[in-house]
């Protein structure tokens, strides 16, 4: 009569899920490496990449969360005098 296998059913689903995951880590490795070519061939184009990981962060956003960011940010780019206030852009376009 044979010895069961220490771990017996446990060790050939641990085995199991270790392989699945080794396969997915390969996969991911290769749509990484698909992304890095879309963002050259972006480059290459003369696209600004930074601008575009901005947009595509921030169309993963819903638009409530969107706006909220926007609305900080324009407060800290006003608040640094960074972004004129309305009236100076209106004395700006008058002259």
């Amino acid at each position: 009569m044979s010895k069961p296998k220490p771990g017996g059913v446990a060790a050939d689903q641990l085995k199991s899920i270790i392989g699945r995951v080794e396969k997915l880590e390969e996969e991911k490795a290769g749509i990484s490496a698909d992304i890095r070519d879309v963002f050259a061939e972006a480059k290459g184009n003369g696209f600004d990449i930074r601008a575009i990981r901005t947009i595509i962060r921030m169309r993963k956003m819903d638009a409530s969360e969107r706006e909220e960011q926007e609305t900080v940010l324009d407060t800290y780019l006003h608040a640094l005098g960074m972004i004129p206030e309305r009236a100076d852009v209106d004395e700006f376009e008058a002259a």
